[in-house]
């Protein structure tokens, strides 16, 4: 019997195979019983006959499920249908080919769904009584063999559905997971790269371009002193020199920035986002008179932060102020970057229609392709170590808070 192939049950494969081999066995047995059995000539050619043409008609199973098409119902019930008429031919012609009924139990509840495979196997249990009864008459054994047979053909069957079911769930679950450890290798990629970006950006601000800019300077310093010393030419060529390389170096910083910190710290880019995001809306709802007022403001003492942590910030402003945009329906919101002792963080309230935050889906659910929302908020600021607070009541507005701790 030839059986859909199943990840990680190699027991099905030796199912399989012992099935082909009892059935060949079976078939074999009836043809060497008609060439060694006392039956006249034409009876034994002619179970010899329809012997060989089951076992073809069993073999051509094997290339119709290389080729798949036994996943076909139809291809799957008519190949059935050849397999048991012949059979059944088979069985009247000599008692010993009703044992071929075995190993067809388990094809019917293979191919077939369980209530049509049941089904079947009952009426081959009856033909195989009958067939037997008509050979050497009624007897107690001709009843209950085949209907033992039956029962352990259809216990072995739905065992091994279940087992294939199982088999199949812990693979779907296997790729899922390798899904997810691909997915968080990304984002762990990602971020490191982001990160070395930033460290990159510091150092060579730090170290080349704060040279270049002394040197720069002090070559400057020594041309005024003496504009008409010897030499004087060489000490501008040199200052024009370290000027183009401290312009290079500039840009390879602003390359490895985010665009929207590439000339600006973060307050002045939130403060940008914020002038931006009203001018905008007040463009788009010119002719119905609307407009949205976006307040942007500073607490604290600005304190360098990561590029990761202000890229994250600025992201959630972004969102954030979409959202407004898109859903709120607000005429005023107010964006307030707090620096404090140990911790920075975004406030950004609206006074839209607000909503019920019970509704929104859980932020643990996983989706490859979602749009930027309070999930990926979320997803972004908790991947940093951060939190995202969103509170929110149907009429009265809603307050997002992105906090991240930093050290004092």
């Amino acid at each position: 019997m030839l059986m859909t192939h199943s990840y990680l049950m190699p027991v099905f494969t030796w199912l399989r195979v012992s099935l082909n081999l009892l059935f060949a066995f079976l078939v074999g047995f009836v043809i060497a019983r008609a060439l060694l059995g006392s039956t006249t000539g034409d009876v034994t050619a002619a179970t010899i006959g329809v012997a060989v043409v089951l076992l073809l008609t069993y073999g051509a199973g094997g290339l119709l499920e290389r080729q798949r098409l036994l996943e076909n119902r139809r291809i799957a019930g008519m190949w059935l249908g050849g397999l048991t008429i012949e059979w059944l031919v088979l069985a009247l012609i000599s008692p010993d080919a009703i044992f071929i009924v075995f190993p067809l139990f388990f094809l019917y509840l293979h191919l077939l769904p369980t209530t049509p495979g049941v089904t079947i196997v009952v009426l081959s249990t009856v033909a195989a009584i009958f067939a037997w009864s008509a050979h050497n008459g009624w007897t107690v054994g001709a009843v209950v063999g085949p209907v033992i047979g039956a029962a352990v053909a259809v216990a072995i069957a739905l065992g091994y559905r279940t087992l294939y079911r199982e088999s199949e769930e812990r693979r779907r679950l296997i790729q899922e997971l390798m899904s997810t450890r691909q997915v968080l290798a990304e984002r762990e990629r990602e971020a490191g790269v982001l990160s070395e970006r930033a460290r990159l950006a510091r150092e060579i601000h730090d170290t080349v371009a704060q040279g270049l800019s002394s040197i720069r300077m002090l070559l400057h310093a020594a041309e005024r002193a003496d504009a008409s010393r010897p030499g004087i030419e060489h000490i501008r060529l040199a200052r024009e020199t370290a000027a183009l390389n401290l312009a290079e170096t500039r840009r390879f910083i602003e390359e490895l920035t985010p665009v929207a910190l590439q000339e600006q710290t973060l307050p002045g880019a939130l403060r940008r986002l914020a002038g931006a995001t009203g001018d905008h809306v007040a463009v788009s709802d010119r002719k119905e008179g609307g407009g949205l007022d976006v307040d942007f403001r500073v607490s604290g003492d600005v304190v360098p932060l990561p590029m990761t942590i202000e890229t994250a910030l600025l992201r959630v402003a972004q969102g954030a102020l979409t959202n407004v945009v898109r859903h709120a329906h607000a005429t005023h919101a107010a964006m307030t970057l707090t620096y404090m002792h140990d911790a920075v963080s975004l406030d950004v309230v609206d006074d839209g229609i607000g909503f019920d935050p019970l509704l929104v889906p859980s932020m643990q659910t996983t989706a490859m392709h979602r749009s930027f929302g309070l999930v990926a908020m979320r997803d972004r600021v908790e991947d940093l170590g951060g939190t995202l607070t969103v509170e929110s009541r149907p009429g009265a507005g809603t307050a997002v808070a992105a906090t991240f701790g930093v050290n004092a």
